[in-house]
């Protein structure tokens, strides 16, 4: 495939040009490793290099183009350069028009927020196809093209990877597409250049200061996308959070909101909890649908909400919400012969270990006892492991500390990390056991009928990272494995 550099250069804010344009261009790459002859090269300043200092590089590699903020000292001749005021943004832009702006085939709808993303991307996603529409998916769980799976290696791919699956959805027939937007995506401009029909707001709690440094800075970056909406997108935020309103204040879609505690365009009602299930009232229509917990019905609000919005039968939405089936790793639950359950979910932050917890609590009520097995992910913020610790110990009756993706970090430093924000109380009702298949054994063992597990923090995620290393590893497996031998 080739393409014509003037005609990739149509929508880029260019602020200056040095060479030739009308030549014909046969790649795109931001990757120095992988520049080609007669392609171009887009110099990013990312956060651990930055891409000017390989333009020497990718023009001895004989690279038809480069873009870049600021102009190399020595110029090749017959190397077009294009100097730009932001070439992370001019990337997304430039690999929106490699594939033909796929975004613009498709109904695009981006999920941001801390909690919930990969269920209501996944759940509408689920719900196109229910109203017999082809789509898409992209998320930190897997990536759909219609209904071939892909392997997600990211919560948003970098541009010219979002834009390459955006095109085979478009190729394979899809007329619809369901994406998660992180906070890094929009920092780091990878959304630049797409077309979103709508986009939807969970909830904004403490989560990435390792790379955002602070909560204004991580809020701005999820606000950074409704600000890049055009005026006939829609954007559906929680109207229950405190950050709903704000994250819309300076967009120009239509906003709509959804919530369970007031007047909203979308209102949601629990009626009736339990392990299995919820009974739910939708704008005043009660489903029964398979989530247990109010942050999922919060995600069920969304996606009703959203899913009228893109124009799905609002009868047949609410027949479909019932046939929804919760995500890998999202209040997983099972159940052992001799009465004890246990739950895997994702939760990895503060907030989700609270709502994960409450909804357990209301479910277990005050003669329930709750085992909590958690660890912290290393080389993350660092500053929510005592919170998370403290939070999961007021809600347990017992917690074991362990081991989750220690990275390069000390599992026993993070775990120390954790421990230091109990109480002396609750240390005495804590455990710390570093091997997480043996933290998940010690609270089955500890466990009675009517007790309720929780084994939080990786969900889905099949592996240990350590040391650069990924070890097979997967929550569920252990919990049904170490079940089963329970009598």
């Amino acid at each position: 495939m080739t393409k014509k550099l003037n005609e990739l250069l149509a929508d880029i804010d260019v602020l200056e040009i040095i060479g030739e344009t009308d030549k014909n261009i046969s790649s795109l790459e931001s990757d120095s490793r992988k520049a080609e002859k007669d392609g171009i090269f887009v110099a990013v300043k990312g956060v651990t290099t930055d891409g000017h200092k390989y333009i020497p590089v990718v023009t001895s590699a004989n690279v038809a183009a480069v873009v870049c903020e600021e102009m190399p000292s020595t110029l090749d001749k017959g190397v077009t350069y294009i100097r730009v005021a932001d070439s992370a943004k001019a990337l997304g832009e430039l690999a929106s028009a490699w594939f033909g702006h796929p975004s613009r085939h498709l109904t695009l709808v981006g999920v941001t927020g801390t909690n919930g993303k990969t269920t209501t991307a996944t759940l509408l996603y689920e719900m196109a196809k229910l109203e017999g529409f082809k789509a898409g998916l992209l998320s930190t769980v897997c990536n759909y093209i219609g209904n071939r799976k892909v392997p997600s290696t990211h919560t948003t791919p970098d541009p010219i990877s979002l834009n390459r699956l955006l095109a085979e959805m478009v190729d394979d027939g899809c007329e619809y597409a369901f994406m998660e937007v992180s906070s890094h995506s929009t920092a780091q401009k990878r959304v630049a250049g797409l077309n979103f029909a709508g986009a939807i707001f969970s909830n904004l709690t403490r989560d990435h200061l390792d790379y955002h440094g602070t909560v204004d800075n991580y809020m701005r970056a999820k606000k950074a996308f409704f600000d890049m909406l055009d005026k006939d997108a829609f954007a559906l935020t929680n109207e229950d959070d405190k950050s709903g309103r704000f994250m819309v204040q300076n967009t120009k879609a239509k906003v709509y909101t959804y919530s369970l505690r007031t007047d909203a365009d979308f209102r949601g009602k629990v009626i009736e909890t339990r392990l299995d299930g919820t009974l739910l009232s939708l704008n005043g229509h009660e489903v029964e649908v398979m989530f247990t917990g109010r942050f999922n019905a919060y995600n069920l609000t969304a996606v009703y909400g959203a899913s009228i919005l893109c124009g799905f039968n609002p009868e047949e939405v609410l027949v479909n919400m019932s046939k929804l089936v919760p995500v890998a790793g999202r209040f997983q639950p099972f159940l052992s012969p001799t009465g004890i359950a246990a739950i895997v979910d994702y939760a990895h932050t503060p907030d989700a270990l609270i709502n994960v917890l409450d909804t357990i609590r209301d479910i277990v009520g005050s003669n329930g006892r709750v085992i909590t097995v958690v660890g912290a992910g290393g080389n993350r913020d660092s500053g929510k492991r005592p919170i998370m610790a403290q939070e999961a110990a007021c809600r347990s009756d017992i917690l074991i500390l362990t081991s989750d993706n220690p990275r390069f970090e000390e599992p026993d430093e993070i775990i120390a990390q954790m421990a230091a924000g109990l109480s002396k109380e609750e240390l005495k009702r804590t455990e710390q056991i570093t091997d997480r298949r043996e933290a998940i054994k010690r609270a089955v063992e500890l466990a009675e009928p009517g007790t309720v597990i929780l084994v939080a923090g990786k969900g889905h995620e099949p592996y240990q990272e350590v040391k650069g290393v990924r070890h097979h590893f997967d929550d569920a497996e252990e919990v049904k494995a170490v079940l089963s031998m329970k009598v």
